[in-house]
């Protein structure tokens, strides 16, 4: 194996179903990534600022702060905007993706999700989020 001497991307998990993140978890470690974790959007928010993750996936059903608005404070705080962000959520309606696109998600996904389709997005956008 060649030593690539580049940190792992470090993406940042943000669900409330903590089956739900250990699975992500475990297959994101897997495949190389570095990988943090919040079970609310509050945790996840602070953890986004104090870490930079390169990517937040988090779901969009989470008590207190949704994670429409999740995003959009993502998007909206100067720190972490160029943060991006994959919306993992079971709201399949084409109203739901208008709204999370709307507030600023890079990608969205409908659970479940298979890990190479996981895989593909985080491909997608981290390659978009190098665009200084």
């Amino acid at each position: 194996m060649i030593k690539n001497n580049t940190k792992p991307t470090r993406i940042l998990l943000v669900d409330d179903d903590p089956v739900q993140v250990k699975l992500l978890q475990t297959r994101l470690k897997e495949n190389g990534f570095e990988v943090l974790t919040a079970h609310d959007a509050a945790v996840g928010l602070q953890l986004a600022i104090d870490q930079t993750p390169e990517i937040v996936i988090l779901d969009v059903m989470m008590p207190i702060i949704n994670g429409y608005n999740f995003c959009r404070l993502v998007k909206t705080e100067v720190k972490v905007k160029d943060i991006s962000v994959i919306l993992l959520t079971s709201r399949d309606k084409l109203e739901d993706i208008r709204i999370g696109l709307e507030m600023g998600a890079d990608a969205y996904l409908v659970k479940p999700v298979n890990i190479e389709e996981l895989l593909r997005a985080i491909k997608v956008v981290g390659s978009s989020n190098h665009k200084h």
